[in-house]
């Protein structure tokens, strides 16, 4: 099977990217795998791609930045789609044409708008795949508008939680497309676990205010305060660095509190502490800390919608506090700082339990979808039929569909009081 993955720009760093690569490269054992970036802005991806998966980019901006179909603003890309402004008629296109006469067997769109370009210039004999890694109450109604009618043209749509798939499925009423939860998956650790003795809190993210990186440099005062030989060490760049800079300074903690900047591969760093960190109003998944729970790091983290609460076991694997609630969270961090037979259970419990996050199970997954999208497809059949036995086998890996819902949606509440 030739397996196709459409993507903003596959040169660059974030989450999508380094989902869609661990992906790409886990389905490369058996499959012939492409990434196709609509963009390149640099000679080489940022972060490592397996040689067994091919990269080709649709419109170079070092040469196309001024091509005069590049200064046209797009017309299938969504115009309600916050990326709008980076595409143009030469990308629709571009994309266009790629969809058109892709050889491939299945086709995945990763973001919105090129999901809306799959699902309306894609070929009828290719399996059209969306996924969504962003929650669909995060996208505007305007957005969500274009999307319920396109999405209605695709063959099957992913979410990364299983909250997310059923909020899909009331909301947007996809008929005959099979919605179905694929979490995001993160590749085999190659490096020792962290033992679980090193006196540094680890946090990785974008510096933006949904991170909510204030929250955690004024908890983690509060543990400065009893343990002051402690450090935090935050990984990232954004807009909030000066911001974390000041007040890093006005708490006297540039002793204990290190802005580290970004770095292409977390692994290294997530073994050189003994406890993570993620203090997000929103996520829709929690890439890092399925990241900082695989190295061997007991998470403590904000119970918001969607994503910690369907990776964290709360008290075994790691800790859940509510939303906004910093001395909620330095509780939490200081339980753990101070018992270090706690921790160390708990980060040994942390690798056990996202196992289920490694790329095995999740390419089989995926693998599954796919293949029984393709057969659909050659039998006249609509690829939803499928997703019965896809939700079991979810299930069974420790997924609680009913529970998670239920969570998600009081989780959703909390958060918008």
């Amino acid at each position: 099977m030739k397996i196709s993955f459409l993507i903003h720009n596959a040169y660059g760093i974030g989450g999508t990217i380094t989902t869609t690569f661990n992906l790409a490269t886990a389905l490369a054992e058996r499959h012939t795998v492409e990434i196709v970036s609509a963009l390149r802005t640099r000679e080489r991806p940022t972060l490592g791609l397996d040689p067994r998966v091919s990269l080709r980019p649709l419109v170079d901006l070092r040469d196309e930045k001024e091509h005069p179909l590049h200064l046209r603003p797009a017309r299938v890309y969504p115009s309600c789609e916050y990326r709008h402004r980076q595409y143009s008629e030469l990308t629709d296109q571009r994309i266009g044409g790629f969809l058109e006469k892709t050889d491939a067997d299945v086709v995945v769109g990763t973001r919105p708008g090129l999901n809306v370009h799959l699902a309306r210039q894609a070929s009828d004999r290719v399996v059209r795949v969306g996924q969504e890694h962003l929650t669909l109450d995060s996208h505007s109604p305007q957005l969500r508008g274009v999307l319920r009618g396109s999405y209605r043209r695709l063959d099957a749509l992913t979410t990364v939680t299983a909250a997310d798939a059923a909020v899909y499925r009331r909301k947007m009423r996809l008929p005959g497309v099979r919605v179905e939860a694929l979490p995001n998956s993160v590749p085999d650790p190659v490096l020792p676990a962290a033992d679980g003795t090193a006196k540094v809190v680890v946090a990785a993210g974008r510096l933006v205010p949904v991170k909510r990186y204030d929250l955690l440099v004024e908890a983690f005062a509060q543990v400065v305060a009893v343990h002051p030989d402690w450090q935090l060490r935050i990984y990232g760049k954004g807009q909030e660095h000066a911001k974390l800079r000041r007040m890093i300074s006005d708490l006297d903690l540039s002793n204990n509190v290190f802005l580290m900047g970004a770095v292409a591969r977390m692994d290294g760093e997530w073994v050189k502490g003994s406890i993570g960190a993620a203090t997000s109003n929103f996520e829709s998944f929690g890439m890092t800390i399925v990241e900082a729970m695989r190295s061997g790091l007991p998470v403590v983290s904000t119970d918001c919608a969607y994503g910690p609460g369907e990776i964290i076991q709360d008290g075994v694997d790691g800790r859940l506090v509510p939303v906004r609630d910093r001395d909620a969270l330095a509780s939490a961090l200081l339980e753990l700082v101070s018992d270090d037979e706690r921790r160390r259970t708990m980060g040994r419990s942390a690798m056990e339990n996202t196992r289920r996050f490694a790329p095995e199970p999740v390419v089989e997954q995926a693998e599954r979808l796919f293949t029984e999208a393709v057969d659909a497809k050659r039998a006249g059949r609509s690829a939803e039929a499928g997703r019965a036995g896809a939700y079991r086998t979810f299930v069974a890996q420790g997924f609680a569909f009913r529970d998670t819902c239920r969570v998600a949606k009081s989780r959703i509440r909390r958060t918008q009081r």
